[in-house]
């Protein structure tokens, strides 16, 4: 059997939504479209923040049940595709600097996120990021994060060393899933308020995990793995 090699350059896998691109108004009010017709009533964003909206497919199918989950994202993509130019956020303040500064490293670059494939290619029409070596969406997992499925299918794809590949990201659940897949987690702050930001930043200091206040600090990081080895 051959032994595929692993690569020791750094390698960079993002979560999206919270650490790329703003879509937090955009998904509360495609969701409340979308869900409305199964259960009768709008959801509150309260209920919606309760159920830890982080997988669209876990998310619907938790509030209209299996059996409706289908035909309930297929309403899903539709509303996210009509409010999309109201309602989203645009890429966060130097996400585009920080991917230009790691292709001109030649860096290979992944995604492992939430959101579904049809959800990404109605975003990357209206905001593109440029060309990404992997992309792993809720569709091709059985388990949305913390579960380390997705992370693993892009080191897969990657021939990634896991001790030299990042995974940024903006939740717990994110650097839960970069902790069992026993990547480098990192954390993103500039999508967050100051008290969701503070909170966060001390959870993952009691993990061990480093956070970041803006794209360009993360990049420095990285820049100086890339001398380092």
């Amino acid at each position: 059997m051959k032994t595929v090699k692993k690569r020791r350059t750094p390698i960079v896998l993002f979560d999206l939504d919270g650490t790329l691109i703003n879509t937090k108004r955009l998904y509360m009010v495609a969701y409340r479209a979308a869900v409305l017709p199964y259960i009768g009533r709008d959801l509150t964003i309260d209920e919606i923040m309760a159920l830890r909206p982080r997988c669209e497919i876990r998310f619907l199918r938790d509030v209209v049940g299996p059996d409706r989950v289908g035909a309930c994202l297929a309403d899903f993509h539709e509303a996210y595709a009509k409010l999309h130019p109201e309602h989203f956020g645009g890429v966060y303040p130097g996400v585009h600097e920080l991917l230009t500064t790691l292709r001109k490293e030649e860096l290979p670059l992944g995604i492992v996120t939430g959101k579904s494939r049809r959800s990404w290619e109605i975003t990357i029409e209206h905001s593109p990021l440029g060309e990404f070596d992997t992309l792993v969406f809720a569709d091709d997992v059985a388990e949305p994060k913390p579960d380390p499925e997705g992370l693993k299918i892009a080191l897969e794809a990657l021939s990634a060393d896991p001790e030299e590949t990042y995974y940024l990201g903006d939740t717990v659940s994110d650097i839960k899933a970069a902790l069992a897949a026993g990547v480098r987690p990192a954390g993103a702050l500039w999508a967050k308020g100051p008290d969701s930001q503070e909170r966060f930043a001390r959870e993952l200091e009691n993990l061990g995990v480093p956070t970041f206040t803006t794209p360009a600090d993360f990049a420095s990081t990285v820049l100086d793995r890339v001398i380092s080895l």
